[in-house]
């Protein structure tokens, strides 16, 4: 009732039960039918979760543009998810500036994904001075909450002696 009434938030909650098949048959149209109006409604996590429809072509057309512009509401609105989306995105574009700067915006919210690219683009030179220490440093928050990748970085940087003491 309260998707039908048009709450954004209802309408994306619906949008999951077809997209996942959760007490309905599984239905990727549906799900963009439900996440458009959520989408359209301005609610970031509508925007982000048809941003991923978009990225995966599921219900929809497969369009990076329109996956990009829609993570770019998403994330103009503090959506941390989205913000790291959009850092993989760009840095898979060759875009590091912007790749960086949406890192470091999810990364002050906690996403551990962010803080190991951030990690990465200090490592490897991208768009930044190579700096051994600081891509340390981002692997180790990211490992502490978890993230596999950073985990394995940090455990090269030890073996390799390459921004901390070799151990």
């Amino acid at each position: 009732k309260l998707a039908r009434a048009g709450n954004p938030r209802a309408q994306n909650n619906i949008a999951a039960c077809f997209s996942g098949g959760y007490g309905v048959e599984e239905n990727p149209e549906l799900a963009a039918k439900w996440l458009k109006l959520s989408a359209a409604s301005g609610d970031p996590v509508g925007q982000r979760n048809l941003a991923t429809l978009h990225f995966r072509g599921e219900g929809v057309t497969q369009d990076d543009g329109e996956a990009m512009r829609l993570y770019l509401l998403a994330a103009e609105q503090g959506d941390a998810i989205a913000q790291d989306m959009l850092s993989w995105m760009y840095a898979e574009q060759g875009d590091y500036a912007e790749a960086r700067s949406f890192a470091e915006k999810a990364a002050s919210q906690g996403v551990a994904a962010s803080m190991t690219r951030l990690g990465n683009l200090y490592h490897d030179a991208l768009g930044v001075p190579r700096d051994p220490a600081t891509a340390v440093s981002w692997w180790q928050k990211a490992a502490e909450r978890g993230d596999a990748d950073a985990q394995a970085m940090l455990g090269a940087a030890y073996l390799t002696g390459s921004g901390i003491a070799r151990d």
